[in-house]
């Protein structure tokens, strides 16, 4: 059977929105330098940005090298958003190096092997939550959860990267036992550590400062590196590098046991559901000058990205919003932009190892102490504090969460916060009365400075939430009392349905029972401006049209009243309309 022209561009378009390297549709000779020029930029960046995420992790510099080749090239196949860049985050990499230095030794092939299984299994989440179109889950952290969750994990990149700064010896276990251990060594402390450290932090902040697109971290770490060979610091005490090995690395699947996956199970949730945030957050931030974000091919263009880097013996990687601002700031056009990046980063990898053998590992440290300081969002603290009182607490607790908990289960918490807070917010909603605004047709919640008017012997009453199990029985006695509350005998209820998107079973009962309490009021009961397809579909589903009778069933309050307000009843009555 022959398709119309209408079903073949339909069908033409849903292919053409899966076919790889969509990110560099459309590109053209004349975008060649701005890629160039952001790729040179984004390479610049990443370079030292990656090395520190690494570290932070557990894991050689070059593993973060190919963390991000891996990330930026699976993106340019398969991602939408032309300036995202995926490769090694600060914000995932310790919530996994937590969790996995309790199954194996940090840096054991064990822990190498669970972390690039862990990053096949987060890649395969994401990128089946982008083809099954799962963008919604992005949502299940709130803004001051997921202040709170960021400020957690600054908490743990500062107290991780302390004794790297310092020039102390490296300390694990829980944060707070760390921070003391920390605290009883600070006479131990190495001034030319601390000086190259906190140089290298300046620079890093002051280059921001004065343009995003300065790569202050390479110019930190080369002046760092610089100062190592010069005055002969390695002979002071600093620790550097070494030199690393050169090669690139070979793919095959991580030697990890059915027991190893297992355990990994809750750990990936976890991550993915992270990732899946700050994918979304940074496709939406950085939206093609024509047409909206696909967050769920980007969602396939980062799980891809985590796949390719598992299959390469790497880490999960992440959308990096910091990053993706340096392509776009930078003059980006498409993701060629980010393969020029990742080119120059796999060179450095496969043939420059001993170009980086006297990079200090104070250097290091001082680049992830800006990162750290960078996601700590004072802004929104202090806005949330301000407007937000209860909010407020909901980041505190998440920042606790996250700091004195194994760090998986305070990302759990944030979660499960999150949740409860969108579920308490929603069974906190009452039913209102309306009042007509003087001289219009309009009814609206009561207030000042105009006061409204009320019709005799009617009640129209709104719900601004969508009706589910958690405020069904709020709305059934909200709504009842306000029947009962009135002095004089209600003839007519109508409910102004504009704001309920949404009817579930246990509400649709709820809702049911109050029309059988207008009825035995002596009132009738009738819906206005119920204008959610899927809230009447659930009135036909669940009989509530047949119960009220669609001849009850308005586009407006007003020709609901003029319809059945007091004096028409009487004569529907007459003509035999129930």
């Amino acid at each position: 059977m022959d398709q119309s022209p209408q079903a073949k561009a339909a069908s033409t378009v849903n292919w053409g929105q899966w076919l790889p390297l969509r990110a560099l549709s459309g590109w053209q000779p004349g975008d060649l330098n701005g890629d160039v020029i952001a790729g040179l930029t984004l390479a610049a960046i990443a370079i030292p940005e990656q090395m520190a995420t690494a570290r932070l992790g557990g894991f050689a510099p070059e593993i973060g090298f190919f963390a991000f080749v891996a990330g930026s090239v699976a993106f340019a196949l398969f991602g939408a958003n032309r300036h995202l860049s995926a490769g090694a985050d600060s914000t995932i990499t310790p919530l996994f190096a937590g969790s996995l230095a309790l199954l194996a030794t940090s840096g054991s092939p064990h822990y190498l092997a669970l972390a690039a299984m862990l990053a096949l299994m987060v890649g395969l989440i994401v990128t089946l939550s982008g083809i099954f179109r799962l963008g919604w889950i992005a949502d299940l952290l709130s803004v001051p959860v997921t202040t709170g969750f960021l400020a957690g994990i600054a908490v743990h990149i500062i107290v991780s990267q302390m004794p790297g700064l310092l020039g102390l010896p490296s300390e694990s276990g829980e944060t707070l036992r760390r921070i003391g251990e920390i605290a009883g060594n600070l006479h131990l402390t190495n001034p030319w550590a601390l000086g190259l450290g906190l140089g290298v932090f300046a620079i890093v902040l002051g280059a921001e400062r004065i343009s995003a697109r300065i790569p202050g971290a390479l110019i930190g770490m080369v002046l760092a590196t610089l100062a190592v060979a010069v005055f002969g610091l390695k002979d002071r005490g600093v620790e550097v590098l070494g030199a690393l090995p050169n090669g690139l690395p070979r793919a095959g699947l991580p030697l990890a046991s059915l027991d190893d996956v297992q355990a990994l199970v809750p750990l990936a949730l976890l991550i993915a559901i992270v990732v899946m945030v700050q994918t979304a957050a940074t496709s939406r931030s950085f939206v093609p000058l024509q047409g909206d974000p696909d967050v769920n091919r980007d969602f396939v263009g980062v799980g891809a990205g985590s796949i390719a880097s598992g299959l390469f013996g790497a880490f999960a990687v992440n959308a990096s919003p910091p990053r993706t601002a340096i392509v776009s700031q930078s003059g980006g056009r498409s993701q060629l932009s980010g393969l020029i990046a990742a080119a120059i980063v796999l060179a450095l990898g496969a043939f420059g190892g001993g170009l980086l053998a006297d990079v200090p590992q104070a250097a290091l440290a001082g680049v992830l102490m800006f990162v750290a300081q960078h996601i700590l969002r004072w802004k929104v603290f202090a806005s949330v504090y301000r407007q937000a009182p209860v909010e407020f607490v909901l980041i505190l607790i998440t920042m606790a969460a996250i700091v004195v908990l194994p760090i998986e289960t305070g990302v759990a918490v944030g979660i499960g916060l999150s949740l409860l807070h969108g579920i308490w917010s929603a069974t906190r909603t009452e039913p209102i009365e309306l009042e007509q605004v003087p001289g219009t047709s309009v009814w609206w919640p009561p207030g000042k400075p105009s006061a409204g008017e009320q019709l005799s012997g009617v009640l129209v009453a709104a719900f601004q939430a969508p009706l589910s199990f958690v405020n069904a029985d709020r709305f059934k006695r909200g709504l009842c009392d306000l029947i009962d509350a009135r002095n004089e005998t209600v003839k007519l209820v109508v409910l102004e349905a504009s704001n309920i998107v949404e009817i579930d079973y246990t509400a649709a009962q709820a809702l049911k029972d109050t029309i059988a309490h207008c009825r035995k009021a002596g009132a009738v009961f009738a819906i206005a401006r119920l204008e959610s397809l899927r809230a009447q579909a659930a009135l036909a589903r669940f009989g509530i049209a047949e119960m009220v009778g669609t001849q009850r069933i308005f586009h407006s309050v007003d020709a609901a009243i003029k319809s059945l307000g007091p004096g028409k009843q009487q004569q529907q009555e007459q003509d035999g309309v129930p």
